[in-house]
Protein backbone atom coordinates (compact mmCIF):
# COMPACT_ATOMS: atom_id res chain seq x y z
CA UNK A 1 0.00 0.00 0.00
CA UNK A 2 1.71 3.23 -1.10
CA UNK A 3 2.20 5.87 1.60
CA UNK A 4 -0.15 8.82 1.87
CA UNK A 5 1.17 12.17 0.65
CA UNK A 6 3.65 13.71 3.06
CA UNK A 7 2.09 15.80 5.86
CA UNK A 8 -1.30 14.09 5.50
CA UNK A 9 -2.53 12.58 8.78
CA UNK A 10 -1.72 8.89 8.66
CA UNK A 11 -2.54 7.83 12.23
CA UNK A 12 -5.08 9.35 14.57
CA UNK A 13 -5.70 7.98 18.05
CA UNK A 14 -8.20 9.57 20.44
CA UNK A 15 -8.60 8.47 24.05
CA UNK A 16 -6.82 5.19 23.38
CA UNK A 17 -6.90 2.88 26.37
CA UNK A 18 -5.85 -0.74 26.82
CA UNK A 19 -6.67 -2.73 29.92
CA UNK A 20 -5.55 -6.31 30.53
CA UNK A 21 -7.27 -8.53 33.08
CA UNK A 22 -5.27 -10.89 35.26
CA UNK A 23 -7.60 -12.87 37.51
CA UNK A 24 -9.49 -10.16 39.44
CA UNK A 25 -6.83 -7.52 38.73
CA UNK A 26 -7.01 -4.95 35.95
CA UNK A 27 -3.74 -3.70 34.46
CA UNK A 28 -3.89 -0.41 32.56
CA UNK A 29 -1.25 -0.70 29.82
CA UNK A 30 -2.26 2.48 27.98
CA UNK A 31 -4.24 5.28 29.58
CA UNK A 32 -6.24 7.69 27.38
CA UNK A 33 -3.63 8.32 24.71
CA UNK A 34 -4.11 10.92 21.98
CA UNK A 35 -1.76 10.72 19.00
CA UNK A 36 -1.61 12.26 15.54
CA UNK A 37 1.08 11.10 13.12
CA UNK A 38 1.57 12.78 9.74
CA UNK A 39 2.70 10.64 6.84
CA UNK A 40 6.46 10.60 6.48
CA UNK A 41 7.29 11.14 10.15
CA UNK A 42 9.99 9.24 12.06
CA UNK A 43 8.45 8.79 15.50
CA UNK A 44 10.47 7.47 18.44
CA UNK A 45 8.78 6.21 21.61
CA UNK A 46 10.92 5.63 24.68
CA UNK A 47 10.07 4.49 28.18
CA UNK A 48 10.95 1.86 30.78
CA UNK A 49 10.13 -1.80 30.34
CA UNK A 50 6.45 -2.39 31.00
CA UNK A 51 5.48 1.18 30.18
CA UNK A 52 3.25 0.15 27.26
CA UNK A 53 5.51 0.65 24.22
CA UNK A 54 4.90 -2.78 22.70
CA UNK A 55 1.19 -2.55 23.50
CA UNK A 56 0.99 0.73 21.59
CA UNK A 57 2.66 -0.82 18.54
CA UNK A 58 0.32 -3.82 18.70
CA UNK A 59 -2.70 -1.50 18.63
CA UNK A 60 -1.30 0.62 15.79
CA UNK A 61 -0.57 -2.52 13.79
CA UNK A 62 -3.98 -4.10 14.26
CA UNK A 63 -2.54 -7.01 16.25
CA UNK A 64 -4.64 -6.12 19.28
CA UNK A 65 -7.71 -3.97 19.89
CA UNK A 66 -8.06 -1.06 22.31
CA UNK A 67 -10.36 -1.34 25.31
CA UNK A 68 -11.56 2.22 24.75
CA UNK A 69 -11.01 5.05 22.29
CA UNK A 70 -10.79 5.40 18.53
CA UNK A 71 -7.89 4.54 16.25
CA UNK A 72 -7.66 5.21 12.52
CA UNK A 73 -4.63 4.24 10.43
CA UNK A 74 -4.44 5.14 6.75
CA UNK A 75 -8.20 5.62 6.65
CA UNK A 76 -9.00 2.28 8.33
CA UNK A 77 -10.96 2.45 11.60
CA UNK A 78 -9.23 -0.30 13.58
CA UNK A 79 -11.68 -0.09 16.46
CA UNK A 80 -14.59 -1.17 14.26
CA UNK A 81 -12.84 -3.42 11.73
CA UNK A 82 -13.74 -7.09 11.54
CA UNK A 83 -11.08 -9.74 12.10
CA UNK A 84 -10.91 -10.30 8.34
CA UNK A 85 -10.44 -6.58 7.75
CA UNK A 86 -7.68 -6.45 10.36
CA UNK A 87 -5.91 -9.33 8.63
CA UNK A 88 -6.01 -7.44 5.33
CA UNK A 89 -4.88 -4.26 7.08
CA UNK A 90 -1.82 -5.95 8.58
CA UNK A 91 -0.98 -7.57 5.25
CA UNK A 92 -1.38 -4.49 3.05
CA UNK A 93 -0.65 -1.44 5.19
CA UNK A 94 1.94 -2.32 7.84
CA UNK A 95 5.51 -3.61 8.05
CA UNK A 96 6.80 -5.02 11.33
CA UNK A 97 10.41 -5.10 12.58
CA UNK A 98 11.27 -6.99 15.76
CA UNK A 99 14.24 -7.09 18.13
CA UNK A 100 15.08 -10.72 17.35
CA UNK A 101 14.40 -10.52 13.58
CA UNK A 102 11.81 -13.37 13.41
CA UNK A 103 13.36 -14.87 10.28
CA UNK A 104 12.70 -18.48 9.29
CA UNK A 105 16.04 -20.27 9.81
CA UNK A 106 15.55 -22.77 6.96
CA UNK A 107 14.98 -20.07 4.32
CA UNK A 108 17.60 -17.86 2.71
CA UNK A 109 17.50 -14.07 2.85
CA UNK A 110 15.58 -13.72 -0.41
CA UNK A 111 12.93 -16.28 0.50
CA UNK A 112 12.46 -14.68 3.93
CA UNK A 113 12.06 -11.30 2.26
CA UNK A 114 9.37 -12.35 -0.21
CA UNK A 115 7.15 -14.29 2.20
CA UNK A 116 4.71 -11.36 2.63
CA UNK A 117 4.35 -11.02 -1.15
CA UNK A 118 3.62 -14.72 -1.59
CA UNK A 119 1.07 -14.47 1.25
CA UNK A 120 -0.68 -11.72 -0.73
CA UNK A 121 -0.90 -14.02 -3.75
CA UNK A 122 1.77 -12.33 -5.85
CA UNK A 123 3.43 -14.57 -8.42
CA UNK A 124 6.79 -16.18 -7.72
CA UNK A 125 8.67 -14.31 -10.47
CA UNK A 126 7.46 -10.84 -9.51
CA UNK A 127 7.97 -11.60 -5.83
CA UNK A 128 11.59 -12.59 -6.45
CA UNK A 129 12.24 -9.49 -8.54
CA UNK A 130 10.82 -7.21 -5.85
CA UNK A 131 12.66 -9.10 -3.12
CA UNK A 132 15.99 -8.88 -4.95
CA UNK A 133 15.51 -5.14 -5.47
CA UNK A 134 14.71 -4.57 -1.80
CA UNK A 135 17.71 -6.59 -0.61
CA UNK A 136 19.89 -4.47 -2.89
CA UNK A 137 18.38 -1.34 -1.33
CA UNK A 138 19.26 -2.50 2.20
CA UNK A 139 22.78 -3.46 1.14
CA UNK A 140 22.40 -7.24 1.01
CA UNK A 141 22.14 -8.00 -2.69
CA UNK A 142 25.27 -10.12 -2.39
CA UNK A 143 23.88 -12.14 0.55
CA UNK A 144 20.45 -13.11 -0.71
CA UNK A 145 21.25 -16.83 -0.88
CA UNK A 146 22.51 -16.99 2.70
CA UNK A 147 20.37 -18.36 5.55
CA UNK A 148 19.97 -16.41 8.81
CA UNK A 149 22.56 -18.62 10.51
CA UNK A 150 25.12 -17.46 7.97
CA UNK A 151 24.41 -13.77 8.58
CA UNK A 152 25.46 -11.40 11.35
CA UNK A 153 22.87 -9.84 13.63
CA UNK A 154 23.01 -6.58 11.69
CA UNK A 155 22.57 -8.42 8.39
CA UNK A 156 19.62 -10.38 9.77
CA UNK A 157 17.97 -7.13 10.82
CA UNK A 158 18.52 -5.77 7.30
CA UNK A 159 16.71 -8.82 5.93
CA UNK A 160 13.88 -8.17 8.41
CA UNK A 161 13.71 -4.55 7.24
CA UNK A 162 13.61 -5.68 3.61
CA UNK A 163 10.78 -8.08 4.46
CA UNK A 164 8.85 -5.28 6.17
CA UNK A 165 9.39 -2.86 3.28
CA UNK A 166 8.78 -5.19 0.33
CA UNK A 167 4.97 -4.82 0.46
CA UNK A 168 5.17 -0.99 0.17
CA UNK A 169 3.57 -0.36 3.57
CA UNK A 170 2.37 3.04 4.70
CA UNK A 171 3.93 2.58 8.14
CA UNK A 172 6.76 0.56 9.67
CA UNK A 173 6.36 -0.42 13.32
CA UNK A 174 9.72 -1.30 14.86
CA UNK A 175 9.93 -2.81 18.35
CA UNK A 176 13.48 -2.44 19.76
CA UNK A 177 15.07 -2.85 16.30
CA UNK A 178 18.59 -2.23 17.66
CA UNK A 179 18.14 -4.01 20.99
CA UNK A 180 20.12 -7.13 20.03
CA UNK A 181 22.93 -5.34 18.16
CA UNK A 182 26.30 -3.89 19.09
CA UNK A 183 26.77 -0.14 18.83
CA UNK A 184 28.24 -0.17 15.30
CA UNK A 185 25.52 -2.40 13.88
CA UNK A 186 22.85 -0.40 15.72
CA UNK A 187 24.15 2.84 14.20
CA UNK A 188 24.07 1.27 10.71
CA UNK A 189 20.47 0.12 11.19
CA UNK A 190 19.39 3.57 12.40
CA UNK A 191 21.06 5.15 9.37
CA UNK A 192 19.32 2.68 7.06
CA UNK A 193 15.87 3.32 8.53
CA UNK A 194 16.31 7.09 8.17
CA UNK A 195 17.46 6.66 4.55
CA UNK A 196 14.41 4.53 3.76
CA UNK A 197 12.11 7.05 5.42
CA UNK A 198 13.59 9.90 3.41
CA UNK A 199 13.84 8.12 0.06
CA UNK A 200 10.54 6.22 0.11
CA UNK A 201 8.43 8.46 2.33
CA UNK A 202 7.35 5.62 4.59
CA UNK A 203 6.43 6.48 8.17
CA UNK A 204 8.42 4.87 10.98
CA UNK A 205 7.26 4.41 14.56
CA UNK A 206 10.05 2.99 16.68
CA UNK A 207 9.73 1.80 20.29
CA UNK A 208 13.16 1.67 21.88
CA UNK A 209 15.47 1.98 24.87
CA UNK A 210 18.19 3.27 22.53
CA UNK A 211 18.30 7.02 23.13
CA UNK A 212 20.52 7.50 20.06
CA UNK A 213 17.32 7.25 18.02
CA UNK A 214 16.12 10.52 19.53
CA UNK A 215 18.74 12.27 17.40
CA UNK A 216 16.98 11.28 14.17
CA UNK A 217 13.36 11.53 15.29
CA UNK A 218 11.01 14.09 13.75
CA UNK A 219 9.01 13.76 16.96
CA UNK A 220 9.63 11.79 20.14
CA UNK A 221 7.45 10.60 22.98
CA UNK A 222 7.99 9.01 26.37
CA UNK A 223 5.60 6.43 27.75
CA UNK A 224 5.43 6.26 31.54
CA UNK A 225 2.78 4.21 33.35
CA UNK A 226 0.69 4.05 30.19
CA UNK A 227 0.67 7.82 29.64
CA UNK A 228 2.23 9.38 26.56
CA UNK A 229 4.25 12.58 26.84
CA UNK A 230 5.59 14.12 23.65
CA UNK A 231 7.55 16.99 22.25
CA UNK A 232 8.26 18.42 18.81
CA UNK A 233 11.86 18.68 17.71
Amino acid sequence: MPPNPTNQTLIQAVGLKKVYKRASEEIVALDKIDLNVPSGDFIVVTGPSGSGKSTLLHLLGGIDRPTEGKLTVNGVDLTRASEAALTHFRRDHVGFIFQFYNLLPSLNALDNTILPLLAKGLGWRESRERGEAMLERVGLGHRQKHTPGELSGGEQQRVAIARAMVVDPCVILADEPTGDLDSAAAHAIITLMVELKESLGVTFIVATHNLKLLDVATRSYELVDGRLNGRDR
